[in-house]
Formats: C-alpha cells, structure tokens, sequence
C-alpha cells in the first residue's frame, strides 16, 4: 500500500497533465501523448523487458529490429490513448463527435434495440478511452462501461467523473455481474474489455498460439441473457482521426450456458481481437503481463506418461 505522500505526488503529476491535456487542441494532444509514450519506452523503460517478451513470443518470424518498431509504436499509442482520454473531458459535444467516425454500423445498429441488451466487447486496443465519450455520442446514447477502479482513489473519481461526463454509467469490476444481468434485461448497451489477464481459475485459451487465461465474463453475460457481442476498434488515421471498425461474434451452435459454450464463445471473440491486432500490432497493450499465468497452466497438463 502507497504512503499519503506518494498517493499525493501522483495526483498533483495527474492533475497537471490534466489540466495540460485540455489547454491542447486534439491534434496537438495526440502528439503530446505519443511524446509522453517515446520517453516511457526510450527512456523509463517501462515494462520494455516484459513488452518485447510478449512480442518475441507473438510474433517469432519477425526480426528484433521489427519487433523493437511495434513495441516503440506501442507505447506512444498508449501515450496517446491517456492524452487524448484526459483531453476528451473538458471538450464539448461538437468537437468529441470530430474525433471519431463509424466505418460499418450496420453491424451492431441491428442490435440496438435487442429486448436483451447488445455487448459492447473491446479490448485495450486504439483509444479504448473514448468509449465514454465519442463513442457513446456518436451512437446517440449512454452506455455501461465495466471498469477498474484506479488504486489512488483521487486519480479514481477524476477518471471516473471524465468518463461518466456524457451520462455513461461505471460499474465496478468485480461487483458489476448483477448490475450487468440487470441492464442487459432492460434492452440496454453494455461495453467492457476482455482483454487483460484474467485469474488462474480462467478459462484458458489460445492467443498468438499460447495459453492465456481469459475472462470468462463477456460469453457469460451473453449465453446466460441471450445477448449479441459486437466487437469494436478504434483504428486511428493519419489524420488522427478513429476509424470504428465493428464485427459480431458468430454466437452460431451455442444455445443455452453451458461450460463447452463458455469456452467456444471466449475462443471466438478471443480470436477476432487476435485478428485485428496481428492487422495493427502497434495499437495494443503489449506491456500488460498478459501470459502471466501460463506457466501455471501447463504445469497442470498431463505429461505424456500420464496421458
């Protein structure tokens, strides 16, 4: 547990970068925020031993130098997605709504008025900040976001007041499974990530050819309410602008909550957010400790004299 004085050094760097982040315009932010990435990676050095582990193990064929290029590219995407997110607090509607733009919205407008709800399933991919803002104006209405709440709880409730701004409602990891069912049942919007690590208890599925415990979570909520999963990312333009590429997950065989559905479910929408990381490997999260449990995992399998 953090001492008052380090909790209190933390939030006075957070509200300063806060506070920088909305004197910018949104472009300028953007380069702000891949400048704050360069210096984490080139010279912090945050997490960069467990980033380039990751990708030497996702991407074997690639070359150290390659691979060094999405790691560094990584990073001021991250950078750039906590910028822009801290940025996107004191705008207004007008200038959130420049930000992104919608490439195939027939996809989940088709869902919108499901009387079970629709899944908003994403990862830590693009701007996954603007879910709470952009996102949710763009798509004409507030929706629940899952979301972890920060250690520092002045950090916390700053976060929690830029993403609640627009009416979207947080509800706590780790609380939130009755507030889903609840919300899903009365025909309404759910987002969450599923992409971190999840505990060693997890369903174990393969991603970039190794086993990583995954939440079991989003094909849960889904197979027990009878909800459609629509996958989104925010893929960024060169003009800065996020592209929102939107895909269902094929839910086709899996009728009923049962633990094979389960695990085929979070196998599917495991390998639709593979697919769109392997297009754009800089976009995501690579200094998440995202295979941590795998070691456990295959200590647990049968040797062959076993078997």
């Amino acid at each position: 547990m953090k001492s008052p004085v380090v909790e209190s050094i933390e939030y006075l760097a957070f509200a300063f970068l806060v506070w920088l982040a909305r004197m910018l315009s949104f472009r300028m932010a953007g380069k702000v925020g891949r400048l704050l990435g360069s210096t984490g990676y080139y010279i912090i050095n945050y997490r960069k031993k467990i980033t380039l582990d990751n990708l030497a193990h996702s991407f074997p064929d690639l070359t150290e130098k390659e691979r060094r290029s999405i790691a560094a590219g990584a990073y001021k995407s991250y950078g750039t997605v906590l910028v822009e997110g801290l940025w996107a607090g004191g705008q207004t509607k007008e200038e959130l709504l420049k930000t992104c733009r919608f490439v195939n919205p027939e996809v989940m407008r088709k869902h919108l008025c499901n009387p079970h709800g629709l899944i908003f399933l994403s990862g830590h991919f693009g701007n996954w900040e603007f879910l709470a803002s952009a996102f949710s104006l763009l798509l004409g209405q507030p929706i629940s976001i899952i979301a972890q709440h920060q250690r520092n709880k002045r950090i916390d409730a700053t976060l929690e007041a830029i993403r609640s701004r627009w009416g979207c409602k947080m509800i706590p990891m780790g609380i939130s499974t009755r507030e889903v069912f609840r919300t899903l049942q009365e025909g309404k919007v759910v987002a969450m990530l599923g992409d971190q690590s999840g505990p060693k208890e997890a369903v174990f599925i393969n991603f970039f050819s190794r086993p990583a415990a995954t939440h079991r979570g989003p094909a849960a909520f889904s197979l027990k309410s009878g909800t459609p999963i629509v996958m989104l990312f925010f893929v960024r333009q060169k003009d800065g602008v996020y592209d929102i590429h939107f895909e269902e997950v094929d839910r086709t065989g899996l009728d009923g909550y049962t633990e094979e559905n389960v695990i085929e479910l979070t196998r599917r929408h495991t390998a639709i957010l593979e697919k769109y990381i392997r297009m754009y490997p800089e976009y995501w999260l690579w200094m998440h400790k995202r295979w941590k449990h795998t070691e456990y995992y295959e200590s647990t399998l049968p040797t062959e004299q076993e078997a």
